[in-house]
């Protein structure tokens, strides 16, 4: 820019394509995607703070699969109610399926056969290796639901997707004692560039129980400071409103206060400019992980996520005397058979539904 005596002003489309053309092909074969992307972050950083031009809009593609793609995406959108994360993975096994079936273009969509649906299910699963994952037959249920919801199929072919298997799971959840859980909360305070985000963090997981893609979400304006409450960003876009402990408004203030930067409604963003909002939770099993490893916990399950430390809150919860319903109120089931997983902690109550063993004269 300084060479071609040009300020962020004048960053129009034409002027974008000489100055980075050259640079980018300069780089290396692997690297000229990802100088592509430096250059647009820097690019986007300068329309955000210094005046340059936005970008141009796309043409609007109108071929048959991209209307068609529009369409389903508003059906998901209005109809269904499903967030953004879930809308993406419905477009993209969307596309996966017709590219199977049509190849590049879009043919009939009467001459879909379930045959076709079984043969792509097999193939999904000899690439992804997870036999039992639900989100491949989900997405496909969805599909084709829309498609006979707006008649462009005489049939409803979401009966004939395969279910996967998914046996009900007869293990007690897995939990940290809350020594445990105090120990890795407090190790995180050390960091000295995220400690307070970090903390806050994990304060609003292990104190009200929240799901991790849950705190990500929370913006700025959902905390009511003189209620002490805060709005929650459930799933299925259900919003809630919690009491906030005092605990965990103070980790939060002190996190505003003297840690978090840049203009972004979100309240947890990240610490690289221009401190974005986080696109998903994965942050959170990061913190986590490395909280086991600083600490010397040895984590309860194979994989690290921060579902235990939910799980964990339940079971403090039960073992002080809280209700089922109670439990279920404080983590937001819509269903009280999903908390009766708990159930299975309270071994003196089972005792009193327990029938007696079998004898025969005396004899077990």
């Amino acid at each position: 820019m300084l060479k071609a005596n040009l300020g962020s002003a004048d960053l129009t489309e034409d002027h974008m394509d000489q100055l980075t053309g050259p640079i980018i092909n300069a780089a290396s074969v692997k690297d000229k995607k990802h100088c592509r992307h430096r250059i647009d972050r820097f690019r986007d950083f300068l329309i955000e703070t210094a005046g340059a031009p936005p970008r141009s809009e796309p043409p609007l593609d109108m071929s048959p699969r991209a209307c068609l793609k529009r369409e389903y995406e508003a059906y998901l959108r209005v109809q269904r109610g499903l967030s953004d994360d879930t809308i993406y993975s419905c477009l993209r096994s969307c596309d996966r399926f017709l590219t199977a079936k049509f190849g590049a273009g879009l043919g009939d969509l009467n001459t879909i056969k379930p045959d076709d649906i079984t043969g792509f299910i097999l193939w999904l699963r000899k690439e992804q290796n997870a036999p039992r994952d639900k989100t491949g037959p989900s997405h496909l249920r969805n599909l084709f639901q829309f498609l006979f919801w707006s008649g462009k199929t005489e049939r409803n072919l979401s009966n004939a997707v395969p279910k996967a298997r998914q046996p009900k799971p007869t293990g007690i959840p897995r939990y940290l004692e809350p020594e445990e859980v105090n120990r890795l909360i407090e190790v995180v305070r050390n960091h000295k560039k995220t400690g307070r985000r970090n903390y806050a963090m994990l304060m609003l997981i292990a104190r009200l129980g929240l799901r991790a893609p849950e705190v990500t979400a929370i913006e700025l304006d959902d905390i009511d400071w003189r209620a002490g409450e805060i709005l929650i960003r459930g799933k299925r876009q259900l919003h809630d409103r919690m009491p906030l402990p005092v605990e965990v408004g103070e980790a939060i203030v002190d996190y505003i206060r003297n840690e978090r930067r840049g203009p972004e409604r979100a309240l947890f963003v990240s610490v690289k400019p221009p401190f974005k909002r986080f696109k998903d939770a994965q942050i959170l099993r990061w913190i986590l992980r490395d909280a086991y490893d600083a600490t010397g916990i040895c984590p309860p399950q194979a994989y690290i996520g921060t579902h235990i430390l939910r799980h964990s809150l339940a079971t403090d919860m039960l073992r002080k005397g809280a209700s089922l319903a109670e439990i279920g109120d404080v983590l937001r089931h819509r269903s009280a058979m999903t908390t009766t997983i708990y159930a299975q902690y309270d071994v003196d109550s089972l005792r009193s539904i327990s029938r007696p063993w079998p004898t025969s004269g005396g004899v077990q």
